[in-house]
């Protein structure tokens, strides 16, 4: 991963996106942020997506260890598929409803509110030009997010709405061709640490 980040225009910074695996404390971090920040910041993000869909769209592998599974429901094609050992395989369905959704924070962001995204980037370089391209126009702090494997697995563990083995499948995934303006590690520092970490390097940034 790079820490050279197509991050927009000149000004302030308009939209924080945190890239990283699952349970790599991203969600965590982005409240901390929120307590820190001057102004209002809203936080949307990948889980926010997830939580909107149909029930119908998300598949579970009966093999997955997670500790809190949806009711059962018939599964249609083209939504999100978690297999056994933590894959993510993203149908076509799950695609059009993404753009729909990035479209709309987009125009949150036009309203001239300020947003923290919490993202998983499933494909890599990919995903971070289709949000890249949505938020055109708005000046982006591209953060990535990181956590060594073993910690990261604990807490998908104690959390219980994860399927076991995401953080590890994901590990590289998420940043791979990724160009980044700071990366930050949750291993063993606190949320508030590292929300004060991005904190003083926005305000350098934009000094």
């Amino acid at each position: 991963m790079s820490e050279v980040a197509p991050s927009g225009s000149d000004g302030p910074i308009e939209v924080i996106v945190l890239n990283g695996a699952s349970s790599s404390g991203k969600t965590t971090l982005a409240a901390s942020l929120q307590d820190v920040l001057e102004e209002s910041w809203l936080v949307f993000g990948i889980d926010t997506l997830i939580s909107a869909l149909p029930l119908a769209l998300l598949e579970i592998h009966d093999d997955a260890t997670i500790g809190a599974r949806p009711r059962d429901h018939v599964f249609r094609k083209g939504g999100l598929s978690f297999g056994a050992e933590g894959e993510v395989t993203v149908g076509a369905e799950y695609r059009r409803l993404e753009a729909a959704w990035l479209l709309g924070l987009s125009a949150i962001a036009d309203s001239g509110v300020r947003l923290i995204l919490d993202e998983v980037f499933l494909d890599g370089r990919h995903s971070q030009d289709r949000v890249h391209q949505a938020l055109a126009g708005r000046r982006v702090a591209w953060i990535g997010v990181t956590c060594d494997l073993d910690v990261a697995t604990q807490r998908e563990r104690d959390r219980g709405d994860r399927v076991v083995g995401e953080s590890e499948k994901q590990a590289r995934l998420v940043h791979d061709g990724v160009l980044y303006d700071l990366v930050v590690d949750t291993t063993s520092r606190s949320s508030d640490e590292v929300a004060g970490q991005i904190a003083r390097h926005l305000r350098a940034s934009t000094a």
